[in-house]
């Protein structure tokens, strides 16, 4: 069973298309246009074991929001098709990743209901001409549209960066754990029947 998603999304706004495969190796094909975005969805791929492609044309010039925003729509939506019924699923995953003097911690729960919890707090307002509050953006469509609890702590950190780059690897490392086939489940991980 292939367990691949592919959303295309315009508006006036932006031009966004996505493809994911969730049994994947951590290969990726990213330009948002927004370099240290694309830095970050990365590691998201790579530590996630995902295959991963963007290709994303927006209203650069007004503003990163609109771009950060769709391709967290967009990915997410890719995401919900990739998983479908979510039949043998893990659902739940998480992970604490260091990052020189930062760690982040990264929890999620596959089970339909979208809520984000994002106790981050940065000492920069970029990285690399990236809005920092942006990521929050990101995670906030990517969990409402696939239905996703994320929870993000930064217990420490100092270099924004640093912080960044521990909460996105975290989260490619949460989302590898959830996704994942359980050999020995053969229902959705769910006493309700469905999710």
């Amino acid at each position: 069973m292939s367990r691949t998603g592919r959303v295309e999304r315009a508006t006036s706004e932006t031009k966004v298309t996505v493809s994911v495969d969730l049994d994947g190796e951590g290969r990726y094909q990213i330009d948002t246009g927004i370099p240290f975005f694309d830095h970050m969805l990365s590691h998201v791929a790579k530590q996630g074991l995902l295959d991963v492609t963007i290709e994303a044309k927006g209203d650069l010039e007004v503003d990163f929001h609109h771009t950060v925003e769709d391709v967290g729509l967009s990915l997410g939506d890719a995401f919900a098709q990739a998983l479908g019924n979510k039949i043998g699923t893990r659902r739940y995953g998480s992970a604490s990743l260091p990052m020189e003097e930062a760690i982040a911690d990264v929890a999620v729960d596959f089970g339909g209901r979208p809520y984000l919890v994002y106790r981050v707090e940065l000492t920069q307002e970029k990285v690399g001409g990236f809005d920092v509050s942006l990521a929050k953006e990101f995670l906030r469509s990517f969990a409402n549209r696939c239905g996703m609890n994320l929870h993000v702590t930064v217990r420490y950190g100092e270099d924004s960066h640093h912080v960044l780059e521990a909460i996105f690897k975290g989260f490619g490392l949460a989302l590898r754990d959830a996704v994942s086939v359980d050999p020995r489940r053969r229902d959705v991980p769910s006493t309700k029947g469905t999710l």
